[in-house]
């Protein structure tokens, strides 16, 4: 970067930083390059040289606004999250009726992951850490109770209209809905290997959503023979 550029400053560590009207889209580019390399490689693999390489910083730059790889990968997900939230809150699911609303609730969570194929990598790579790394925050299950208000409401107009049967756990459908709908992916190689089909190409995944979305939207209809189970009490 320039420094006699009068956008950029540098501060008293000899980094060079964009002024307030190019910080913005320095750290779109840094978070685009960071998402890429850590969907490709993982967060262990990713090296903070080939992010700042393909954004086109240097990796100080990259430690002087994030001060570690971990938390970068934490902006990662909170860009990523907050997509994901926003693309939620824009489906207009009370103006559909209950089988409606929640087969296109259900649809959407299978699409996210088809309209962008790094989700599911770092998804995954999120829960991996997760599990192994103590102070590490998911991200991802901030969506959470965004995804059971909106179950709870559609699963209550679908009692009411007649459509749903009652009882359902919204919490445990939902859960064993998104694990369905989104297996496709998040588990290709075993759920692709028990189908006989490829369910991320174009056709094994518009086959896998539709069947998918049939066997959860079952377990609502008012003459199902499926057992209602309830979450255990915490």
């Amino acid at each position: 970067m320039d420094a006699t550029n009068p956008t950029n400053r540098q501060d008293r560590g000899g980094v060079s930083t964009p002024g307030p009207e190019r910080k913005r889209e320095t750290l779109e580019r840094l978070l685009r390059a960071a998402r890429k390399a850590i969907a490709d490689k993982g967060l262990s693999e990713a090296r903070i040289e080939d992010i700042a390489r393909a954004a086109g910083v240097t990796k100080q730059l990259i430690y002087h606004y994030f001060g570690s790889k971990e938390q970068l990968f934490a902006s990662v997900l909170d860009d990523s999250a907050q997509v994901l939230q926003a693309d939620l809150l824009r489906l207009d699911l009370d103006a559909l009726a209950p089988t409606e609303a929640m087969r296109v609730l259900l649809g959407h969570l299978a699409d996210q992951y088809r309209v962008d194929p790094d989700l599911s990598a770092l998804a995954q790579e999120s829960f991996r850490q997760h599990l192994h790394q103590a102070g590490h925050v998911n991200r991802f299950t901030g969506l959470v109770p965004t995804l059971v208000r909106l179950t709870e409401g559609i699963l209550g107009r679908g009692v009411a209209a007649g459509e749903f049967r009652a009882g359902t756990d919204a919490r445990l459908f939902l859960a064993a809905a998104a694990l369905l709908v989104t297996g496709g992916y998040t588990s290709r190689y075993v759920v692709s290997t028990m189908a006989g089909f490829d369910t991320a190409s174009a056709q094994g995944a518009a086959t896998w959503r539709e069947h998918a979305i049939d066997v959860a939207m079952a377990v609502l209809r008012p003459s199902s023979s499926v057992p209602l189970s309830a979450s255990p009490a915490t």
